[in-house]
């Protein structure tokens, strides 16, 4: 039987085609409850304050700015949170209309989602992207008509690539076959890290040495192949010691350690603390 998860975590609703887009003005933020994304969000802010809080990280809500968060993640907002701007949610299936041309620009942004959580516009961004987001809001309310959703598609591809152009991964200048290598090792993390935690069976699948994965990343990200990799391992496995009921046995296990003791060693280098502190860290937070 699946255990349930901390009481005060709200899983997404399923939302209709996988996709969904509001549209908020001066939107205040009543419960403070954290949200478990099923789906992938983007928050166009064009004025507000207040505070994200993003799997443990706080970000400061001002204008002019976007707001990623990628499925999985753990998100809600301040009490004193006030929003205006537009918020899009989208699923797998859903994306899967867009055009492949635009995979790497999804895998840049959401596969290393803490690198990207927030993204600063200046006024010529928000000026390029305020028209898309309302354009896509119309095109939602629209009544149903023959491809309806792969024009919805195909606008949420345009407004990917925008956002992708502005990121700072992006912008820095490095050679697009270089970028490329790297969003399909990002691609390649979120999709096998509990199954291979080791640097050199990524660089094998990509056809390319391990020494050359590494200096890739530490290029294009400023760290190692296997920072990346531990992170996106100790991101899921915090999220399941502060969110769910699972022995910590059973998330060692479930990210493809060999005993929970190497588990343990490995949070615990990483964190600075162990599993079961991190976790009664929290459980005395909720007493």
């Amino acid at each position: 039987m699946k255990k349930p998860e901390h009481p005060n975590i709200i899983a997404d609703r399923d939302i209709k085609d996988s996709f969904s887009i509001e549209s908020w003005e001066k939107k205040h933020f009543d419960d403070q409850r954290v949200h478990r994304a099923t789906y992938n969000r983007i928050f166009l802010i064009t004025s507000g304050s207040g505070q994200a809080i993003i799997d443990n990280s706080s970000y400061t809500i001002a204008g002019n700015q976007l707001l990623l968060v990628a499925k999985g993640q753990l998100f809600t907002f301040s009490a004193d949170t006030v929003l205006t701007g537009h918020a899009i949610c989208f699923g797998d299936c859903f994306w899967e209309r867009a055009p492949q041309s635009a995979n790497n620009c999804k895998a840049v942004l959401f596969n290393n989602a803490s690198d990207n959580q927030q993204i600063p516009l200046n006024n010529d961004d928000l000026q390029e992207l305020s028209p898309l987001f309302e354009i896509l809001h119309t095109e939602f309310t629209k009544a149903p008509y023959i491809n309806k959703l792969d024009a919805m598609a195909a606008y949420l591809k345009i407004i990917m690539i925008k956002i992708a152009n502005i990121n700072v991964l992006l912008s820095k200048g490095y050679d697009s076959y270089d970028n490329q290598l790297y969003r399909q090792f990002l691609e390649l993390v979120s999709r096998q890290y509990q199954n291979t935690h080791e640097v050199a069976e990524f660089a094998k699948q990509m056809g390319i040495s391990t020494r050359k994965l590494t200096e890739l990343c530490n290029h294009c990200a400023g760290k190692g192949a296997k920072d990346i990799i531990n992170g996106q391992l100790i991101s899921e496995a915090k999220r399941s010691l502060q969110f769910s009921t699972k022995p910590v046995k059973e998330i060692a296990y479930h990210l493809n350690f060999s005993t929970p003791e190497q588990f343990s060693h490995f949070f615990k280098k990483n964190t600075l603390v162990s599993p079961h502190q991190y976790r009664s860290h929290f459980v005395h937070i909720d007493m």
